[in-house]
């Protein structure tokens, strides 16, 4: 007890105290980890982390399969990786990490979410179109992945979740700060097919009406007709923050890949759901404006390896990866139409 007292680790605050003993952690072997964690909450509607995904499990979960399972430098492989919150606890860990999923809208959020929370995470994207060749064969291969990209591509966020099925004239939404604390929202409607026509804008402005919106986007793999580009500047103008915009704007894909973003406020980017109507109060997103958005999804590269008959060479594990895999395919058909 002497030698305790001597040591400091006998503390007793005043005379007629119960003495303490000062232990430390790294000399108490401590409680093993059971397989009953629930010490880590699910992700609640409140919580800072919520993307809106319905899979979508808490950081501290995989930060601790991750910790437990592999080294600092390691490659951590998610094959179905949703929402990507796999690879941000592999990236917080400083592994090298590659995510799969079979769907744009998921390679996207989880883009946006790195984007976001970690803008010092350097990362690839393999399989996303390069060009209109590339675009048209994902637009061929399923439309609906060619809508998640393409209205990603404008800056906007799939309506309804990317959930399959009839849209309502609505195939995506664009949110933007109008003011400070204030934000409105736009329509983006995708037209993959090869005919377009003044039906399409007409359509649009319906829905811009019926739905309220502010403006809207037509966004089409085809060149606009002259009396479509007429219809369009006809609809007038929108003040939004006190900067007079076209109501109605068309870009074809060539246009967005070129680097010619939309003409709109400072676009909300975020990776939760796209609401069927904004909401007041930007929260704790962050506002770009359109010129910047396109730029940092145009910074994340797709694959540009690979042999004429679109064969896949190996991933570079330098750089962390996320792969689209039905996107690689339309890459490949795209390949094999040019070659052909």
């Amino acid at each position: 007890m002497q030698s305790l007292i001597e040591d400091g680790r006998i503390i007793q605050t005043r005379p007629g105290t119960v003495p303490q003993y000062k232990r430390y952690l790294d000399e108490m072997p401590g409680v093993p980890v059971s397989d009953d964690w629930d010490d880590i909450r699910p992700v609640n509607s409140q919580a800072h982390e919520r993307l809106g995904y319905p899979t979508q499990k808490p950081v501290a979960l995989l930060e601790r399969i991750i910790e437990t399972s592999s080294n600092p430098g390691d490659v951590v492989l998610d094959p179905f990786c949703g929402c990507g919150t796999a690879v941000h606890a592999a990236q917080k860990l400083q592994r090298k990490w590659i995510g799969v999923d079979i769907t744009h809208l998921a390679i996207h959020v989880i883009a946006d979410r790195l984007s976001r929370w970690m803008p010092l995470a350097r990362f690839k994207i393999y399989g996303q179109p390069r060009d209109v060749a590339g675009a048209q064969a994902l637009a061929d291969l399923d439309k609906y992945q060619f809508q998640w990209w393409a209205t990603w591509l404008a800056g906007g966020q799939p309506h309804g979740g990317g959930k399959k099925g009839a849209d309502g004239g609505i195939d995506g939404t664009l949110e933007f700060a109008t003011g400070r604390g204030e934000q409105n929202w736009g329509v983006v409607s995708v037209k993959g097919g090869k005919n377009v026509g003044v039906d399409m804008v007409r359509q649009l402005d319906a829905v811009i009406r019926n739905e309220g919106a502010a403006m809207g986007v037509l966004v089409t793999m085809a060149e606009p007709t002259r009396e479509m580009e007429r219809w369009a500047v006809t609809a007038g103008h929108v003040v939004l923050g006190n900067v007079r915009y076209r109501r109605i704007q068309i870009r074809t894909i060539e246009q967005l890949l070129a680097g010619q973003a939309i003409d709109a406020p400072h676009l909300l980017t975020t990776v939760q759901e796209a609401p069927a109507k904004s909401t007041r109060g930007a929260g704790n997103k962050v506002a770009l404006s359109p010129a910047d958005a396109l730029a940092q999804r145009n910074m994340l590269l797709a694959i540009t390896g690979g042999k004429a008959a679109g064969r896949q060479g190996a991933l570079d594990l330098d750089e962390p990866a996320l792969v689209s895999p039905r996107a690689l395919d339309a890459v490949k058909l795209s390949r094999t139409r040019r070659s052909a």
